[in-house]
């Protein structure tokens, strides 16, 4: 089987639900502009020789409905010939859509497609537009179903994860983020154009549109004391707050991926392989811990240990989920979402996996390690994982 070698890995800002940037952004709009970023990032690259764009997303409906791998593509200017898919494994949506790229890379099927991720969490909300949960069957299987602050409510109480130690977990968060920012260290982001719209003096609204160059959910003045002050959302007398859960986010991003003899024919300086992928079911009532096993299954398959692994991003959906999966596995913390996480950059669920890609293998090349680790829980109980391998 041939490797699949990443080129780029792209994403655009993070804009908060109902109040970010990206607000009045329609999501075909946000995907096609990161599409038509990622290949003009790519030297010597047309998007004439992509051959085939695998897009993730949690609730493909409405605006962001109808094939939106396919929709968005041919809004972006892509040759008619190139086709597109659009793929749902909830939170893992972009990087299962990242995997069947390089699957098909690997597969010698193709030689370069694009793996990416989209969610606009302002046009469609969490559970999408409209849920109908099976009248007979979610009295057997209600964890299916539940809120999923629910499920991190089961996790911190069944594995005694305390307050203090999430909302200090969540703070580190927003620490981390606010100091990667003013560092200028999210070199992953794309600045990209967003839509408002601006009432006239007669009334009217006129459309205008501006650039956005950094996520807008970071909360560079949190404190543990200001944390701890918020009421539990989830449960009575519970512990998962909004200050330590993920945000509701729009955003996007975008991943190339080639094989070997389109590297050399472009002359290009790969950046990673994505060497690993695995997905394995967890208990729905309590998904958040979907990590904790996706990783070790992950290690057994590429033969390698929690040690040998330099970098990991482990999605944020929930402070109380996160660390328990991080301790149960012994990781260093030290190694883990170095730029913070989804508590303060957001969760836009079927961009969250293709984002972090982009994030991970930033931080690989600038700490110069050779294998990073993706993962996260997914809704619905599972959780995934990717092994990356920094190109020498």
């Amino acid at each position: 089987m041939r490797d699949a070698y990443i080129v780029t890995s792209i994403r655009t800002p993070g804009g908060k639900r109902l109040k970010g940037a990206f607000k009045d952004t329609r999501p075909e709009d946000l995907l096609a502009f990161i599409l038509n970023a990622a290949v003009e990032k790519t030297p010597g690259l047309e998007n004439n020789a992509v051959q085939d764009i695998m897009i993730g997303c949690s609730f493909p409906e409405a605006e962001q409905g109808l094939n939106i791998g396919r929709v968005a593509s041919q809004i972006a200017g892509f040759p008619i010939e190139v086709s597109g898919a659009t793929v749902n494994r909830f939170c893992a949506s972009g990087l299962e859509a990242i995997s069947l790229a390089a699957l098909r890379v690997m597969a010698g099927w193709s030689d370069i497609v694009i793996g990416g991720g989209l969610e606009s969490m302002t046009y469609v909300p969490m559970g999408g537009n409209l849920p109908r949960p099976h009248p007979d069957h979610s009295k057997k299987h209600a964890g299916l179903y539940v809120s999923m602050g629910i499920t991190a409510e089961k996790v911190a109480s069944k594995y005694n994860i305390t307050r203090e130690a999430q909302d200090e977990f969540a703070c580190n968060s927003q620490l981390k983020a606010a100091a990667a920012r003013d560092n200028k260290q999210f070199t992953e982001i794309v600045p990209t154009p967003a839509t408002r719209y601006v009432q006239q003096p007669n009334g009217t609204y006129a459309k205008e549109t501006f650039m956005v160059d950094s996520d807008d959910g970071i909360r560079a003045d949190t404190t543990v004391e200001g944390l701890a002050k918020l009421p539990a959302v989830f449960a009575a007398n519970g512990t998962v707050t909004a200050g330590n859960s993920s945000q509701t986010t729009d955003g996007a991003a975008a991943t190339i991926i080639m094989s070997a003899d389109k590297v050399k024919d472009l002359g290009l300086k790969p950046i990673a392989k994505l060497k690993y992928y695995t997905t394995v079911g967890c208990r729905p009532e309590e998904m958040g811990v979907g990590p904790r096993y996706a990783i070790p299954k992950l290690l057994d398959m590429a033969g390698l240990k929690i040690e040998d692994i330099g970098l990991f991003e482990i999605n944020e959906a929930f402070a109380s989920q996160a660390l328990y999966c991080i301790d149960e596995l012994g990781i260093d913390i030290a190694k883990v979402n170095l730029n913070g996480g989804a508590i303060a950059l957001g969760h836009p669920l079927g961009c969250t996996g293709a984002k972090l890609c982009a994030t991970l293998l930033a931080n690989m090349q600038k700490a110069n390690v050779q294998y990073g680790i993706e993962s996260m829980c997914i809704g619905g109980g599972m959780g995934a994982a990717a092994l990356f391998e920094l190109c020498v």
